[in-house]
């Protein structure tokens, strides 16, 4: 599975950490950046690439990570057909794509470890959408906005 991947400062460590295992398991990884620790740096700059390169990539995926997470999410949200889920267990992860056919998955560096964003990335990665009419419905609806660019 192609993978763009991206962090803050707070997130590069665990972001560093999280690509070479997900290379290591045989994904096609992308680092979107940050590519090196700097403390002035804005969560909004990989969040827009990561979901612009999602975006532009059909069947890809995303994972960006930040300090809360939070950040990342609403910046990534503000795009058309980004469907980014902040995950902080197995479950909510399975429930975004399975439900909502997430796209980009969002991860904590404050509140996880290395193999809580290992676990959680591997369920989001591998659950499928249940492709059913209610879903599909609301997904769409989730792009009636006019104001993206």
């Amino acid at each position: 599975m192609k993978i763009y991947i991206g962090a803050d400062y707070r997130g590069l460590e665990c972001k560093t950490k999280l690509r070479d295992y997900l290379l290591g398991v045989g994904h096609e990884v992308i680092d979107d950046g940050a590519y090196e620790y700097n403390e002035g740096d804005d969560f909004n700059d990989p969040a827009t690439k990561v979901a612009k390169d999602v975006r532009e990539d059909y069947g890809s995926m995303g994972i960006l990570i930040c300090d809360s997470a939070h950040g990342v999410t609403m910046q990534a949200n503000r795009f058309k057909g980004i469907r980014d889920a902040h995950c902080d267990n197995q479950e909510s992860a399975i429930m975004a794509r399975d439900h909502d056919h997430a796209n980009v998955l969002c991860l904590s560096a404050h509140f996880m470890d290395e193999n809580k964003m290992q676990a959680i990335a591997n369920v989001f990665l591998e659950t499928s959408f249940t492709n059913l009419e209610r879903r599909v419905r609301r997904i769409n609806r989730l792009d009636e906005r006019e104001d993206y660019d």
